[in-house]
């Protein structure tokens, strides 16, 4: 063949991979208002950066060949903000990007990569699972299945975000499951198999939004921890997201410029708290007047509304919050609240992300829909967690702490620093509930009013400070001030900034 026929064999079969599913299937997708795979690369990535790997891939059966451009995934390297990724895009019009030999081999070249490099990745998921007839009987599962034995291994070295953009079964909901940051588009749905596979099984017709819509992972089984309206706002979400971590975990998140605005709310922050202890409050505008203007990226929002998780910049440094919510069942965390900031500890200390504490809590939901829901377990994740956390700790006692709630939200030495605003109070319980414990069975109403009066006082702020169980009393204006200034002190300078992961394998999901 002649220098001028190899020429036109690559420009063929390239036009043909690029072309994915055909023009048909693409313009529907168009007219749906959905990014096709490559679509998708080029809004994620910044422009030109992309260097695909794979391109050529097909599928190993010889009868669809022909019909498996790039057999379905597109695979490769792009950057994002200048910063090296690994991208794994599903391409739906290609046999609903089903998983097979040849695109399961695709995508552990890009992990391989990623985890040796020190690169993010990113999983943009819509697949319809195995592909089929593959995956069938004893030679499909002896020759795909498990040939990777470190297909779903994670030791956290590299931060995993993921995007559920369409249909996810199999493999890309295992994908999505797996990583640091999931964001859902509405309409998408991720389940462990079909709604049509489902009703096979075991006879009942099952709506997908029911089985795995945007709503059921968003507030129930907390799996996702965005939500978008389009493809193009979960890809955005997905850039900023990265540009709070690190790229591996042996360096340090990357520091930005500190907006221009972002101490003028630090001496309004008294204001935010309520007069009356009782009194509910979003939390989240205490959080937004501590951290630079506009910074706090929210996880989680709808799962879990005792509590307030995010990413955050203080200083232009990244930090992770966890913070309580009184306007979510008073404060006081349930079980959803205690796997939601278990796993954003483990992220914050795989990547090196001091964590910031806003602590005002009644205690722990208790009754019988929590022991149900396995809640001692649950607060003692959350409790070991905290304490194998080697990442600075810093607190701030802004209201209420009882109970083993207060270790839990970093009381005693489950933080490096605490400070407390004059506000604070801590107790095994609250003194109304104590008092009466203490006069159960006696019949005196003004016992107890003088009990509750003298456990109450003993709760003050003044009682910490004085035995050092909190080590400095800050107003509230002064948090931003402070913060920043043992967030200094607390440097990891012995490690360059790197903590020890003892966490890297705990389980995303548990």
């Amino acid at each position: 063949m002649t220098g001028e026929g190899h020429d036109e064999e690559y420009l063929r079969r390239r036009e043909r991979a690029l072309a994915m599913g055909g023009e048909q299937r693409l313009a529907r997708r168009r007219a749906a208002g959905v990014l096709d795979a490559r679509a998708r690369v080029a809004r994620l990535v910044d422009p030109g950066s992309f260097i695909e790997s794979g391109l050529f891939g097909v599928s190993m059966r010889p009868e669809d060949r022909d019909a498996t451009p790039a057999d379905g995934k597109v695979c490769g390297f792009g950057r994002i903000g200048g910063r090296e990724v690994a991208v794994v895009s599903n391409d739906f019009t290609v046999k609903g990007a089903s998983s097979s030999l040849t695109n399961m081999k695709k995508i552990g070249h890009v992990k391989r990569v990623a985890t040796q490099r020190g690169l993010p990745i990113v999983f943009l998921g819509e697949s319809s699972g195995a592909r089929m007839p593959d995956n069938m009987g004893a030679r499909g599962m002896g020759s795909l299945l498990g040939q990777d034995p470190t297909q779903y291994v994670r030791m956290r070295e590299t931060p995993w975000a993921s995007a559920v953009l369409g249909q996810c079964y199999g493999s890309s909901a295992w994908y999505a499951c797996l990583s640091d940051f999931v964001v859902m588009r509405k309409g998408a749905v991720m389940a462990v198999a079909s709604p049509q596979l489902v009703e096979l099984a075991i006879g009942q017709k099952i709506d997908p939004e029911e089985l795995g819509g945007w709503r059921l992972h968003a507030e129930v089984t907390g799996l996702a921890d965005a939500v978008a309206e389009t493809d193009e706002e979960a890809l955005d979400l997905l850039r900023r997201f990265l540009d709070y971590l690190p790229s591996h975990h042996n360096e340090p998140p990357p520091r930005r410029p500190v907006p221009e605005g972002s101490d003028a709310g630090a001496d309004g922050i008294a204001d935010l708290l309520p007069a009356s202890r009782t009194r509910g409050y979003d939390v989240r505008r205490i959080i937004r007047a501590v951290l630079d203007r506009d910074s706090l990226l929210e996880l989680k929002p709808r799962f879990g509304r005792p509590a307030v998780i995010g990413l955050g910049r203080l200083d232009g440094q990244t930090v992770g919050v966890i913070a309580n919510n009184p306007m979510g069942k008073a404060g006081a965390l349930d079980v959803q609240s205690c796997e939601k900031i278990t796993r954003f500890l483990v992220t914050c200390d795989s990547f090196n992300i001091p964590i910031l504490l806003f602590v005002d809590t009644p205690g722990f939901v208790i009754g019988l829909e929590g022991e149900r829901q396995r809640a001692p377990g649950k607060i003692m994740n959350f409790m070991t967690a905290l304490q194998m956390c080697t990442v600075p700790k810093l607190s701030v006692l802004m209201r209420k702490s009882y109970g083993q709630a207060y270790l839990n939200m970093g009381g005693g030495r489950n933080s490096d620093d605490i400070a407390a605003w004059p506000t604070a109070e801590v107790s095994f319980m609250d003194p109304a509930f104590g008092a009466r414990i203490v006069m159960a069975g006696k019949d005196d109403h003004a016992e107890v009013e003088r009990l509750e009066a003298a456990m109450r006082a003993d709760t003050s702020v003044w009682e910490l400070a004085g035995g050092f169980a909190v080590q400095a009393v800050i107003q509230p204006r002064e948090t931003r001030r402070y913060l920043i200034r043992m967030l200094q002190v607390h440097e990891m300078r012995l490690t360059g900034g790197i903590g020890r992961h003892l966490m890297c394998g705990w389980p995303t999901t548990f």
